[in-house]
């Protein structure tokens, strides 16, 4: 239902830009990609499975086959549940001696099994945050040396249902719960974009901005373990059902994309976005 959100309207050019943008081998990441390229943005597509990646690749270059003015794309290995497959990503892309325009953070795990990550931490809090704060902190002195340079979290409105417990992370002290886990995750992209906006102030780092945003309800694959976090039959019911009142892909990627490219927020930084439209957070996480 697109006309529930709004619609990126910038025509905003990426040339000579670099921008990298995590798990986009499918759903909003896959979208922004795509209108990141038409907007010849040097787009870094890290995603973990490659085959899917290069395949996503290769479809949105067949997608836009005779336009002009788009830019190209480079598909790099990225699992977030090991923080050293994002030190060697990061190092691969430093190599390449360019700055970088923007990393849209768009990768995550949902409602997953009770798992920890190679470096043990629990799956959720692991990826979703703690190998996305990595990266972004690798990234920063390519970051720097951009002119006008954005990192952008996608969150999540449910970021305010749990209160992130910074003392028990792995929920080693409480029983498990999946969606409590996503939840706490989400948390942590909006609190963390906002303290790093106020580290960059303080150290009076001006030319990079940091953003969180709510993407909308969506029919994504991000959805796929939901039997196991509520009940046997949630996935389909979320799919066939439900679907019919949530976004599509096209309209949930609007806010990742405004963030990372609008001219309108270029001076914002550390905010959270539902819609395009700046929100105020939930102060039990203030």
């Amino acid at each position: 239902m697109d006309y529930l959100s709004g619609w990126c309207k910038s025509k905003q050019r990426l040339d000579g830009c670099t921008v990298i943008v995590t798990g986009c081998n499918t759903g909003i990441g896959k979208e922004a990609v795509l209108d990141f390229y038409k907007r010849g943005g040097h787009i870094i597509m890290a995603c973990r499975n490659m085959d899917k990646a290069k395949a996503a690749k290769e479809h949105i270059e067949e997608q836009c086959s005779g336009l002009e003015g788009t830019g190209s794309l480079v598909v790099e290995q990225l699992d977030l549940c090991r923080l050293e497959s994002v030190r060697a990503f990061v190092r691969r892309v430093s190599a390449r001696g360019r700055s970088l325009r923007a990393l849209l953070c768009n990768a995550g795990v949902m409602m997953c099994p009770l798992a920890r990550t190679e470096d043990g931490f629990e799956t959720h809090i692991g990826s979703n945050h703690l190998a996305h704060a990595l990266l972004t902190l690798l990234l920063l002195p390519l970051l720097i040396r951009d002119p006008h340079s954005r990192v952008v979290f996608v969150a999540s409105c449910v970021h305010a249902i749990y209160k992130l417990d910074l003392d028990d992370l792995n929920f080693e002290k409480k029983p498990y719960n999946a969606f409590e886990a996503y939840c706490r995750s989400k948390s942590a992209n909006i609190l963390f974009a906002r303290a790093l906006a106020d580290k960059l102030k303080e150290h009076n780092i001006q030319n990079v901005t940091t953003y969180s945003l709510h993407p909308g309800v969506i029919c994504t694959e991000i959805g796929r373990h939901f039997d196991e976090g509520f009940w046997y039959g949630a996935s389909w019911l979320f799919q066939n059902v439900l679907g019919v009142f949530v976004k599509s892909v096209q309209c949930g990627a609007q806010t990742s994309i405004y963030c990372t490219v609008d001219e309108s927020c270029t001076d914002e930084s550390g905010l959270y976005y539902r819609a395009i439209n700046e929100q105020t957070v939930n102060t039990q996480h203030q």
